[in-house]
């Protein structure tokens, strides 16, 4: 358990970090006021994406293992 939540809390910072970078830079530009704007963005993201990740995570994988299943290697 403690490795599935520092791998939320690691690439939820990775991922709302480079999301919210182009998303403000390609939507506002670079601005005097980006760096305030994307901070806070980020910090938004952050507080919903780790959540998610925690709950949906485990449910995805178990679609994921559904649509793809392990070959059964018998020797």
């Amino acid at each position: 358990m403690k490795k599935k939540i520092a791998f939320a809390l690691i690439m939820g910072i990775i991922s709302t970090g480079l999301i919210s970078f182009m998303l403000i830079s390609v939507n506002i530009g670079f601005t005097e006021r980006f760096l305030n704007i994307w901070l806070k963005s980020w910090g938004m993201g952050y507080i919903v994406v780790i959540p998610a990740i925690l709950i949906l995570g485990p449910v995805v994988q178990k679609l994921v293992d559904y649509l793809i299943p392990e070959k059964i290697n018998s020797k």
